[in-house]
């Protein structure tokens, strides 16, 4: 047996679901969502479908960046609850057969953190070393800024400590000095300690930022950065054989591929495709996915023993950062046109639904695209019930709405006044009222159930996951076409990207006499002529998943 066959690569096949605690349940009316709302709300993932849940930082927090500001790794914010809940929260999800990953921001701290007082307040204390100081800024301080909105420099000058420090996101999040042994050190005592309260692995936050250090003095003592991933890897899996780092890298393929580590993947586990997801965006623009295929056919294979991560959505801007200024602005001009739906003019600030028009049919087409690109799918909340985003929110909390659970005020998210919410609930004809749980739970013909019948779909389909794919030609420009292998399974999936019908003659290699496929979403079938040529219509926008069957095979459809 292989090892890919096997439980100990449960993320291989795994359906990822990110939530941020605060805007998902509340039980206590206080407006803010809660460890235990989210408990209480954990059989709703488990019908969806969900086998490893994400958590957004629970740390505590002065709560300027949306928890990412962290003043103990050790941890949880009592606004949100208590070490129990969370261990709580755990055990019922491992009960329906859901692991959880928590965020893991160590690339900088609040400057709230006990570490940075500390360590602003004199040259001597233990802590100074922790971060980067400089008398002087560098002379390239001004390049890199990830937020040029919010600020100019990548250093700030602290008066109580008389010198500069580096800061690669806001002023308010000093970065760690990554050279230094004690704060690697430290940070592998950050995963032992999650671990052994339950966590299944952990979402790495800014992986490039983390391993940067040309800020430091110190540098030269870690000449490979990478040789501390692989450190940190290595820890993991002594600990956790299990375990996973999911990596957020926006970098070119050749270079997240290092990420990767060798062929042996002694690195990250999973790295994000960013590349694959903005394409995917450019190709729904031009209604055909000639650009989402030439980035698939770009994109290096993982390791055997490593994943990529696909997704149509996540809790930051919609970042076009790697395309060209005319593929952004052709992006920008189909979903978002208008300048407050976009955010530092590389991304976008909206959710899907709105942005398709709430097309339900090519929400459909794009959400069944998640579930067979090859990878493994990562859902952002909401997304199962099509919520929209409030632009009237600041920068990228537009798309960290409440959860909508049902028609009633706030959704049903919580019972305080609006005005104390954790953040602003979406308006016009995708609030509440008109989208949520409740009522699409009771809708056979729903976005929600309709995300099930997926994952069910990919969760009996091992070629998806664990298979070679082949991204197969035609004549139909609108359309995508790929064939999924796996221990002689094949499925064959179809999108069209456009609002007119087609039609496509595929070359499906080693068929014979006898051959059909089914489409396991209709649970139609249709015959393969004896040269192994299929011919299928694909309906607007329509999408469908063909398994090959062979006379003696016994599939159940």
């Amino acid at each position: 047996m292989r090892l890919t066959e096997t439980a100990d690569v449960w993320w291989k096949n795994a359906v990822v679901y990110c939530l941020d605690i605060e805007t998902f349940f509340d039980t206590d009316g206080d407006g803010r969502g809660d460890i235990r709302g989210l408990s209480q709300r954990i059989d709703h993932l488990a019908e969806l479908g969900v086998t490893c849940l994400w958590l957004m930082p629970f740390y505590p927090t002065p709560d300027r960046d949306d928890g990412y500001d962290i003043t103990d790794f050790y941890g949880v914010d009592s606004r949100l609850g208590t070490h129990g809940d969370l261990v709580e929260l755990i055990t019922l999800a491992q009960d329906r057969g859901m692991r959880v990953i928590a965020d893991l921001v160590v690339n900088h701290t609040s400057d709230q953190h006990p570490w940075f007082q500390s360590a602003r307040a004199s040259r001597e204390s233990p802590y100074r070393d922790w971060y980067v100081w400089r008398d002087e800024p560098p002379e390239d301080a001004d390049k890199g800024i990830v937020f040029p909105d919010q600020e100019d420099s990548l250093w700030q000058y602290d008066e109580q400590a008389g010198q500069y420090y580096l800061h690669q996101f806001y002023k308010h999040q000093p970065d760690l000095d990554i050279a230094n042994p004690e704060v690697r050190e430290e940070i592998t005592r950050i995963l032992g300690f999650w671990l052994q309260l339950g966590l299944s692995g952990f979402r790495v936050d800014a992986v490039p930022f983390l391993l940067e250090t040309k800020g430091s003095l110190d540098a030269a003592d870690l000449p490979d950065p990478h040789d501390y991933l692989r450190d940190l890897r290595a820890f993991l899996n002594r600990r956790n054989g299990q375990a996973v780092l999911l990596g957020e890298v926006n970098l070119p393929y050749k270079d997240t591929r290092t990420f990767f580590g060798d062929e042996d993947g002694d690195e990250l586990t999973m790295c994000f495709d960013f590349i694959g997801m903005q394409k995917l965006y450019l190709s729904l623009a031009r209604s055909e996915p000639a650009e989402l295929v030439k980035a698939l056919r770009e994109r290096p294979d993982p390791p055997e023993e490593a994943q990529w991560g696909t997704f149509v959505r996540n809790h930051d801007e919609l970042t076009l950062d790697k395309l060209t200024e005319d593929e952004k602005k052709e992006v920008f001009a189909a979903f978002g046109p208008e300048e407050d739906m976009q955010l530092y003019g590389r991304g976008l600030r909206r959710r899907l639904p709105p942005m398709l028009g709430n097309d339900q049919a090519r929400l459909r087409m794009v959400y069944s695209m998640l579930f067979t690109l090859p990878g493994t799918p990562v859902l952002f909340y909401g997304e199962e019930i099509g919520m929209g985003e409030n632009l009237a929110a600041d920068g990228r909390n537009a798309v960290r709405s409440p959860m909508q659970w049902t028609r009633d005020p706030n959704g049903g998210f919580s019972t305080a006044d609006p005005d104390q919410l954790a953040g602003l609930v979406v308006e016009g004809e995708l609030s509440p009222e008109h989208v949520n749980v409740a009522d699409q739970r009771r809708d056979p013909d729903s976005l929600l159930n309709w995300i099930k019948l997926l994952i069910q779909r990919y969760r009996e389909c091992p070629e998806l996951s664990w298979g070679k794919y082949t991204i197969l030609e035609h004549e139909s420009p609108t359309v995508y076409a790929q064939l999924s292998e796996y221990e002689g399974g094949a499925v064959v999936a179809l999108h069209n990207f456009s609002d007119e019908p087609a039609e496509v003659t595929l070359a499906l290699a080693g068929t014979g006499v006898g051959v059909r496929v089914a489409d396991l979403l209709t649970g139609k079938t249709s015959e393969v002529d004896n040269d192994g040529t299929l011919r299928h219509p694909v309906g607007p926008y329509g999408c469908c998943w063909l398994r090959v069957l062979r006379p003696d095979d016994r599939y159940i459809i």
